[in-house]
């Protein structure tokens, strides 16, 4: 864990670290593919990488929408990618009692934008002593997160992260302030871009939120132009048959490519 906190802090590399992977653990097979290709990828970049899936999904617009294949297999598949590779793991939990339960199975408990004002659910988060990955609400601006951090850090743990993933702009459409980033790193904490929720079109009439995937390199660029940490990208290598968020997932096979850029705007900052 502590090397897990180096890299986190950009300390192995000088790079960005990078949080990605599926929206939500869909079965092995899938998740063990997604992962391998990502890892070989980040090897060769010299990125530092913590696999992301949802072991369940619990905020869907629709009733009928996919939610998962269960939580204990779920979270086992999320704990086989962690040990088969080496790698972290990070998954989002929804209430207070889903902390101790998913902190058993991965590294870093990720507290949902809707539920980032929930106090018991932080707290829950922070006892367990992982790292606790907080998303900015869309109706909050960057500087109200400081009371997330603060609420983690005095119930004893001081490895927070907190995530970008854009503001509420209308009613089907979100925005992007990069004076946020600055403004949290001030708070002592890492700070990620999530350059993909940020493209959601929620709240369409269909009850399936929309996106622009076309957009995530260019929310990653200028992301990692102003300074941000890390990124985090959910990705997929079918994202029109994807059963979650398919809409605004980078396709696997454009990742590489994406992150070389990337990697390269990095290093023209140092």
């Amino acid at each position: 864990m502590l090397n897990y906190l180096d890299k986190l802090k950009n300390k192995d590399s000088g790079n960005f670290f990078l949080m990605a992977g599926p929206c939500a653990i869909e079965g092995e097979e899938i998740a063990l593919r997604i992962a391998e290709k990502i890892i070989k990828i980040t090897d060769k970049l010299q990125i530092p990488y913590i696999f992301k899936g949802s072991y369940r999904k619990a905020n869907r617009s629709k009733g009928s929408s996919f939610t998962g294949i269960g939580d204990e297999r779920a979270l086992k598949i999320l704990e086989k990618i962690g040990k088969e590779f080496g790698v972290s793991t990070v998954t989002d939990i929804h209430e207070s009692d889903e902390a101790a339960m998913a902190a058993a199975y991965v590294d870093v408990l990720q507290i949902p934008a809707f539920l980032c004002r929930q106090t018991d659910l932080l707290v829950a988060a922070a006892q367990t002593g992982k790292v606790v990955n907080v998303k900015k609400g869309q109706f909050l601006s960057a500087g109200s997160m400081k009371f997330a951090v603060e609420k983690i850090v005095e119930a004893g743990n001081d490895k927070v992260i907190l995530t970008d993933r854009g503001n509420t702009f209308g009613y089907q459409d979100l925005i992007v302030d990069y004076r946020g980033l600055p403004e949290m790193q001030s708070f002592g904490v890492p700070v990620v871009m999530d350059c993909t929720h940020s493209l959601q079109q929620p709240n369409q009439s269909s009850g399936v939120t929309g996106g622009k995937p076309e957009l995530i390199s260019t929310i990653a660029k200028a992301a990692i132009a102003v300074g941000a940490d890390g990124l985090f990208i959910e990705t997929h290598p079918d994202p029109a048959n994807a059963k979650s968020d398919g809409a605004n997932m980078l396709h696997l096979d454009l990742l590489e490519d994406t992150l070389t850029r990337l990697v390269k705007i990095r290093q023209a900052i140092l």
